[in-house]
């Protein structure tokens, strides 16, 4: 599921790529959640802080990685990272 169509601009899905998610593989994708230290974006930022790959292609623009991590609310891996580590609940 890689389809232009169901990539939201500036990162992640679009309402029409979760819906194709959801009709396709029984999902229930939620959107971004920008703020706040909710479960879900703890989670997030713990996942994609630690993301191998550049935030930048080599002419400037953002990769999907960078644009969905501001989908997110986050300027850079290394700030979801301390996000992450900041909010995670000790097991």
């Amino acid at each position: 599921m890689t389809k232009k169509a169901h990539q939201a601009p500036g990162g992640g899905l679009n309402e029409a790529g979760r819906r194709h998610h959801e009709a396709k593989d029984g999902g229930n994708l939620k959107r971004p959640v920008k703020t706040g230290t909710g479960p879900r974006r703890i989670s997030f930022a713990g996942r994609f802080g630690g993301m191998a790959g550049p935030e930048t292609k080599p002419d400037g623009s953002p990769t999907r990685l960078k644009e969905a991590l501001s989908a997110w609310g986050f300027r850079s891996k290394q700030a979801a990272r301390n996000f992450a580590k900041r909010h995670k609940k000790n097991a």
